[in-house]
């Protein structure tokens, strides 16, 4: 292996170590703020997506992550708290609750009327199946768009409904639709994060290697929003790992402003050149640089007993 891609891959290493060990002993929960609407988006806000990464990753809301379990010590300090090794007895006595019976789906709403253009988009936001297909049934266009150019694939892409997205393009909706911002529907699903519909697009003819206005591929939206799945099967599927946006800046780049580690690690291993110089003239390199002596600091700092406490 190349020593610069060694150098690079372990460093990357150590900080996803470095990361892992300080989520182990600290508990984190996300809110989320309301979402903007889809059509709201604009040149500006990309170019605060590109800069601090994707924040609304859904128009319902962003994805719930994964919550820290808490550590041993502090379940043995909480079981010691509440009556000892006596309340895990009085704990294994309890019958366990039945498990809640699933009910049933609501059976989809009767359509009377005909569909709006307005409904049959607000239909692709909501995943309501029923309400898209009675508008392609009469008649409707499947590209039909809002003023910045939104067709309902762009908006099923974002939400990951896969059953509209089939639906729309087997009535013949265009796989590569441009919205205002010359987005397509693949760039919206990598936003939203949605690799099924990533794949659904790329097997009806998506070009996974599309611009939009700032010159961003999908692999730029992806590695922005911290799609990991979506970055592998991207670049398994052979996109350009260096293409450039309209600041000279490839994947590497943006992976390494908003400090995606995994993702980092993926490019450097497809081939992604860590020498490439931005308009500024900076390289990916140029910013990992930085890394050696952060990194090297927090290990310092790490003082040998407080990753764990006696029972």
């Amino acid at each position: 292996m190349d020593q610069g891609v060694k150098w690079a891959t372990e460093l990357i290493d150590q900080k996803l170590a470095l990361e892992e060990e300080q989520q182990k002993h600290s508990a984190s929960s996300l809110t989320s703020a309301n979402p903007p609407e889809v059509a709201r988006t604009d040149t500006p806000l990309l170019e605060d997506e590109k800069r601090h990464g994707v924040k609304h990753k859904g128009i319902e809301g962003i994805k719930g992550h994964e919550r820290v379990r808490k550590s041993s010590v502090d379940l043995r300090r909480e079981i010691i708290e509440v009556g000892g090794t006596q309340y895990l007895f009085e704990l294994c006595k309890k019958p366990r609750k039945k498990k809640e019976e699933k009910k049933p789906e609501p059976e989809p709403e009767e359509i009377t009327g005909p569909v709006t253009n307005e409904d049959f988009l607000k239909a692709a936001v909501q995943g309501k199946l029923n309400m898209a297909e009675k508008f392609l049934v009469d008649g409707g266009s499947p590209d039909t768009c809002d003023e910045f150019r939104r067709t309902a694939l762009h908006r099923a892409s974002l939400e990951g409904h896969v059953e509209i997205a089939e639906k729309l393009l087997a009535r013949g909706a265009t796989v590569d639709f441009r919205d205002r911002l010359d987005s397509t529907a693949m760039h919206w699903a990598c936003r939203g994060g949605h690799l099924e519909v990533v794949k659904l697009l790329q097997e009806k003819g998506a070009n996974l290697n599309v611009k939009d206005k700032l010159l961003s591929t999908p692999l730029h939206v992806a590695t922005r929003t911290g799609m990991v799945d979506i970055v592998e099967h991207l670049l398994n599927n052979g996109v350009d790992a260096n293409s450039r946006d309209r600041e000279g800046e490839s994947a590497l780049h943006d992976a390494v402003r908003l400090n995606r580690y995994k993702i980092i690690k993926m490019l450097i291993l497809h081939g992604a050149d860590m020498m490439a110089k931005n308009m500024a003239g900076k390289t990916p390199t140029d910013l990992v640089q930085l890394w050696q002596t952060d990194t090297r600091d927090v290990l310092e700092k790490q003082e040998p007993d407080a990753t764990e406490m006696p029972a």
